[in-house]
């Protein structure tokens, strides 16, 4: 379980993350919705220990993230941050190795090429692992940093955005991938989210971010709700049930 106990961020006289006190369920797939500068992706930064808290504190399975020293917490969790860019001329196939730095210290044993290869099929990029990154199109690109994310094996999988640069189809192909690592390999998989369709339709969980502060938490069936979402993104959303699924529609 993720606990995150009074939690804060500050920039300057700005708070862009007040006061947040959640839990995140072991286990399952959960989305962190809201407007844009609700806070969503400082809260995972500071989750994962990328971003320095302004107070409060953050426990992982029990584990306070800023005192756990950095090679444990890496087996513990792994996080896909929204920008990724490398300088370096990489291969898919040594991109995705990084993800087993904190098990193997830069030398690779069997098993993590095992892992690696496990990885990269998962993300179906096998045709794809010995060509440049930046010959690569933007959505096969944001599988491979998956992929590296993947590969390094942790309970916890924090993602925001990954469906930056991905059309439909592979937008789609990537929420059904996450909900797999989630019910197939037991992962705990925390997602910032734009589209509440996905989070609707792929999330047992759902954290909503408004200003900074959580204004609500819950299931799909809980949060979901015309009235929770217009007064979430202060505007008018219906919500349909279709094939037993709840869809948004916001369209004017």
């Amino acid at each position: 379980m993720i606990e995150t106990h009074e939690l804060s961020k500050r920039y300057g006289d700005q708070l862009v993350v007040d006061n947040v006190s959640l839990q995140i369920p072991k286990g399952g797939f959960t989305a962190i919705i809201g407007p844009n500068g609700a806070g969503k992706s400082t809260l995972l930064s500071m989750i994962s220990r990328l971003l320095p808290m302004s107070a409060g504190r953050v426990l992982i399975d029990q584990l306070d993230v800023v005192r756990t020293p950095g090679a444990e917490l890496a087996r513990k969790l792994s996080i896909l941050r929204q920008h990724n860019q490398t300088s370096m001329r990489l291969s898919v196939r040594d991109l995705v190795a990084f993800g087993r730095f904190p098990h193997s210290g830069g030398r690779l044993t069997a098993i993590d090429q095992q892992q690696i290869d496990a990885a990269i099929d998962y993300l179906r990029l096998t045709p794809l692992q010995h060509q440049a990154i930046d010959e690569l199109s933007g959505g096969q690109r944001q599988r491979a940093y998956v992929a590296m994310v993947m590969c390094q094996d942790t309970d916890y999988v924090l993602l925001d955005e990954p469906l930056n640069n991905i059309d439909m189809r592979h937008a789609v192909e990537m929420m059904q991938l996450l909900r797999s690592a989630a019910d197939d390999k037991g992962k705990t998989v925390v997602v910032v989210l734009h589209d509440i369709n996905f989070a609707s339709c792929y999330a047992d969980h759902i954290i909503a971010m408004q200003a900074g502060k959580l204004a609500c938490q819950g299931s799909p069936d809980e949060l979901i709700q015309d009235a929770v979402l217009r007064d979430l993104y202060q505007m008018d959303i219906r919500v349909h049930e279709i094939e037993g699924r709840r869809i948004c529609t916001y369209y004017r």
